[in-house]
């Protein structure tokens, strides 16, 4: 499973970097990272549900979430660190299904062109993440397809802090 997660990261990387929405270097934000294990736990349950009926979506929610976490670190951290729940307060302020928009408009504060192509940025890396998970061939049902969608989720949400951190300016380069 970690070989899969490290193709999702390199797939999503090098796609993201392409485009110049994120740095050849990753950034690194222990505190948004750390929030991973929470916001996963706490999504895990919403994701999977949707997923069966909408699996861009499902995947696709978590990229946003690792964008909201990092704009949050970014603005106040020191409010937003405290928030135990961080998934249900952005969930539960619109409700799941309009969870992106949410976090489009009133976290990354996007409209006009800004907002649609993050819509369309996240709706391709969700589908290459969700083709991704299909030519793994897993047993609907399994641990190894637990497994598997989770490993999507985590790279979604890691590469979705990338590309806010870069948004809002914090390029990771190489010291001398």
């Amino acid at each position: 499973m970690e070989n899969f997660e490290d193709t999702l990261r390199h797939d999503l990387h090098q796609f993201l970097q392409s485009i110049k929405e994120v740095d050849e270097r990753l950034p690194e934000c222990p505190d948004v990272e750390e929030k991973w294990e929470a916001v996963a736990k706490a999504y895990i349950p919403d994701g999977i549900r949707e997923f069966q009926d909408f699996p861009s979506a499902s995947l696709g929610w978590m990229m946003y979430l690792g964008m909201a976490v990092a704009k949050m670190w970014d603005t106040e951290w020191e409010i937003y660190s405290k928030i135990e729940d961080l998934y249900g307060y952005l969930r539960d302020k619109r409700g799941y299904d309009a969870m992106d928009e949410y976090i489009r408009e009133e976290v990354l504060l996007l409209e006009g062109i800004d907002y649609t192509v993050l819509e369309k940025l996240t709706g391709e890396c969700a589908s290459r993440v969700y083709n991704a998970l299909m030519r793994q061939h897993f047993e609907p049902g399994t641990r190894d397809a637990f497994n598997g969608f989770v490993s999507c989720l985590h790279q979604l949400y890691l590469m979705g802090a990338a590309v806010q951190l870069k948004r809002m300016g914090y390029h990771m380069t190489k010291m001398n």
